[in-house]
């Protein structure tokens, strides 16, 4: 199998992207999860993490490696998948990147700006006003500094959004200043595919897929982890799927079925930005799953 492209295989949530590597790749590839959420031990329902049986069949790496409460960074990602691709390779088995977060693969592809390191001093600080104000606070600045940063960034991603005000407060200047590379550092073969539906599919399924992780026992997840000790402000339970039950029994917050809609609804939302943010990724080649028959679609030949 020596020479094959490494595969990039992309899309937003609940486009089917498990589906299609449990119908290619058995026995033959190999696959590096790029999801942000994924990596946290205990968190399964809520971030539809590949069954252990879907895992025998077809060998996933970056899954379940570290505990909520530590964060994982774009940068991290790199470093982990560029150690990885040789090793599988050794083993004669495709690399398939995969996954929906989408600054994973543009850092990957591109690498990140050339930003200044924060100073100790800065950092403290900013680490001092989150404990003090709350994300909020600190989110609505950053839209205030720099608005462009403030609509890449996720309102709950508290690495991006100290580290765009890190390099604010530190250089005077935004951080969408720093021009990101634009040419691909990847001196090899490789495939972007990326995966799309019809929007009301998608949906669709996105809806349907909550209904079923209620029904796999998402809260009795949730209230598991709630019970070992974790909070809402552990990078693992700021994701869609698990943020959205800390507003349970509040005073005038969400019931259980408004829980649900509610992730519903923040799903569909994300959707919408992971297709905005992959499509103006150059050099995809976009594909409905169900006419992926076999790896020659995906330009791939053993």
């Amino acid at each position: 199998m020596g020479g094959l492209p490494l595969l990039l295989l992309f899309g937003p949530t609940g486009v089917g992207k498990t589906e299609l590597i449990l119908r290619l790749f058995p026995g033959v590839g190999e696959v590096i999860s790029a999801d942000s959420m994924q990596v946290y031990r205990g968190l399964d329902i809520g971030t539809a993490k590949p069954s252990p049986a879907v895992r025998s069949l077809v060998p996933h790496h970056l899954i379940d490696i570290l505990d909520p409460r530590q964060q994982y960074t774009a940068g991290e990602f790199v470093h982990r998948t560029e150690e990885l691709i040789p090793q599988i390779e050794l083993r004669g088995r495709i690399v398939v990147v995969s996954g929906g977060t989408a600054y994973y693969f543009r850092n990957f592809l591109y690498g990140l700006p050339e930003t200044p390191v924060a100073s100790p001093e800065v950092r403290k600080r900013l680490f001092e006003r989150l404990e003090a104000e709350g994300l909020s606070s600190l989110y609505a600045e950053l839209n205030r500094l720099d608005p462009v940063a403030g609509e890449r960034i996720s309102s709950r991603d508290t690495y991006r959004i100290l580290r765009a005000l890190e390099v604010y407060y530190t250089t005077g200047r935004p951080l969408s200043s720093f021009p990101m590379p634009r040419h691909p550092r990847l001196h090899r073969p490789y495939r972007l595919i990326g995966l799309i539906r019809d929007r009301e599919e998608l949906y669709r399924r996105i809806d349907s897929r909550v209904e079923e992780m209620f029904r796999q026992g998402l809260p009795e997840e949730v209230a598991r982890l709630v019970a070992y000790g974790y909070r809402e402000q552990d990078p693992g339970m700021r994701g869609i799927g698990y943020r959205e039950f800390f507003k349970l029994g509040r005073l005038g917050c969400l019931t259980l079925s408004e829980v649900k809609e509610q992730i519903q609804k923040d799903s569909r939302r994300y959707a919408k930005r992971q297709i905005t943010f992959f499509k103006s990724l150059p050099g995809v080649q976009w594909k409905h799953p169900d006419s992926i028959r076999s790896l020659a679609d995906l330009g791939i030949y053993l």
